[in-house]
């Protein structure tokens, strides 16, 4: 089965990042095909470059980088949202004339568009947020 998965809840904030990520890596471990996790609203800091959690709590931005880098499972982040949150990879932050980029690769900024194409071509869509 194809599963997407749409991810409204900042890191920290409540327990919907962690269960999407175990949820995530059960999908994977059972052999279902993840075609991408989108994040949207507060999701977006999921892709925050600069998080830096304690040494004693799961560090979230790396774990969901390590499933993407094992599973090839795209990292898509809404732009509209992103931005608005002062998150910005290279490109938009040379768009912009700010100095830096705080979007973590895999994560990529995306439109709607995407989801609506995962929704699409995915049985499932599952949807975690606060």
């Amino acid at each position: 089965m194809r599963y997407a998965i749409l991810l409204l809840d900042a890191p920290y904030t409540s327990q919907a990042v962690h269960s999407a990520l175990r949820f995530t890596r059960a999908l994977l471990a059972k052999g279902h095909v993840v075609d991408g996790v989108f994040f949207y609203h507060d999701g977006v800091h999921n892709a925050a470059r600069l998080a830096a959690p304690p040494q004693d709590e799961p560090h979230l931005v790396d774990a969901w980088a390590e499933l993407a880098r094992e599973h090839a499972v795209p990292l898509q982040v809404c732009i509209a949202a992103a931005l608005r949150r002062g998150l910005l990879d290279e490109q938009e932050a040379a768009r912009h004339g700010k100095q830096g980029c705080s979007v973590e690769p895999p994560f990529e900024l995306t439109g709607l568009g995407q989801l609506v194409d995962l929704g699409l071509r995915c049985d499932r869509l599952i949807t975690f947020g606060p």
